[in-house]
């Protein structure tokens, strides 16, 4: 079975990461509204994503042109690795286990392991690295089981095979490609330098035009509704798009905005399609009620945040890949055990019962009933004396 995909841009509800907070990424619980740590990540933070189970998280660091690994819950570095090009974007794919990451100081993005940060191979695109995004669409090439990596160059979109680095399709996009977000479906959102939105069919590579005007920045979306969120600076407001579906006649767009008092630069919107977190350029971060379209808190962050998203409260154990996969192995065993003990034990009560019930019966006396097999006896009177 293929494991859930959860999206680095915005997850469970439990905290909130903050990358360009004052001290480096910021740490918000979400239930009590406030920063109640820091990470400190040097070398201007500037995109962070999440392993699967809140463990991990990842962060580039392009004034180093690096990208670490840290625990979520200790906030100890795990491993980084070296990767050119000031590197400013970031995409994990759980799948495969692999982090690709590049800027747009470089053509190259670089495919690092998730678990040790050695560098599995690099991707060279047709030029400077502008979004990221990966495309969970079963067999990319024949033979294998993987996704379609999306990297938006200065005039057009490539396509890669995420584990072979193959590229698969060029994609002329005139208005310049940056920002990308793939939701589940079928459609590819990108925003463009020229100030627009433009959606791109997955399997056909049509582009539709949905939007313009704006300033745009790292996109999310709702997984309940498939309604897209794109922070918009030039207006201070996030932009909700409608669902483009392939097949379908384009909706208007946008469904609605929800006005802002700063211009924001990123937002995560919760994985129950409850929450939205926008980082915003004054050092807060807007909190809003996603059903009911409102404000629901501000919260001081600080600094100058660059990415926000949402995850899980980190496991107690296993602060190191190694220890991860222990625990994973140890948790994978009790699974087992427990599955053999709901198997048999039923088993075992049922002999039991069987046994006894046979018992019992074994015990009971026999009745026979005249007529059925012997001779009925008259009755004599008793001899007298």
């Amino acid at each position: 079975m293929r494991t859930p995909v959860v999206h680095a841009d915005g997850g469970a509800p439990n905290l909130a990461y903050v990358a360009g907070s004052t001290g480096g990424v910021g740490v918000i619980d979400v239930g009590q509204q406030k920063v109640t740590k820091t990470i400190k990540v040097a070398g201007d933070p500037h995109l962070v994503a999440l392993s699967q189970d809140g463990r991990f998280l990842y962060v580039t660091q392009p004034q180093l042109n690096k990208i670490a690994i840290i625990a979520a819950r200790t906030g100890d570095q795990v491993c980084a690795a070296s990767v050119p090009g000031a590197p400013t974007l970031l995409v994990f794919d759980p799948n495969v286990k692999s982090l690709y990451v590049g800027g747009s100081n470089g053509p190259t993005v670089t495919v690092i392991d998730a678990e040790n940060c050695t560098i599995k191979r690099k991707i060279e695109t047709t030029g400077p690295v502008y979004g990221l995004a990966y495309a969970a669409v079963g067999s990319a090439v024949s033979g294998k089981n993987g996704e379609q990596l999306w990297v938006s160059n200065e005039k057009a979109l490539n396509v890669y095979d995420d584990v072979s680095g193959q590229q698969l399709a060029n994609i002329p996009l005139p208005q310049g490609p940056r920002y990308l977000s793939i939701p589940p479906g079928s459609t590819v959102y990108a925003t463009t330098a020229a100030g627009s939105l433009q959606a791109i069919d997955l399997s056909s590579h049509k582009v539709s035009p949905l939007l313009s005007g704006g300033t745009y920045g790292p996109m999310d979306f709702d997984e309940t509704t498939g309604e897209v969120y794109v922070p918009d600076s030039t207006h201070n407001q996030l932009v909700v798009l409608n669902p483009v579906n392939a097949g379908f006649t384009i909706p208007k767009e946008p469904n609605h905005v929800l006005k802002l008092d700063a211009a924001p630069r990123s937002i995560a919107i919760t994985n129950d399609g409850q929450l939205g977190f926008a980082a915003l350029s004054n050092g807060n971060v807007a909190m809003y009620d996603i059903p009911g379209r409102q404000l629901a808190a501000t919260i001081p962050a600080g600094g100058t945040p660059q990415f926000i998203i949402t995850g899980l409260y980190p496991p107690n154990l296993g602060t190191t890949p190694q220890q991860a996969s222990l625990v994973d192995k140890l948790g994978n065993i009790l699974g087992y055990v427990i599955v053999v003990l709901l198997l048999v034990v039923p088993f075992l009560l049922f002999r039991r019962y069987a046994k006894a019930r046979g018992a019992t019966a074994a015990n009971q006396p026999v009745e026979v009933q005249a007529g059925q097999g012997q001779e009925e006896t008259p009755l004599t009177p008793p001899d007298e004396y």
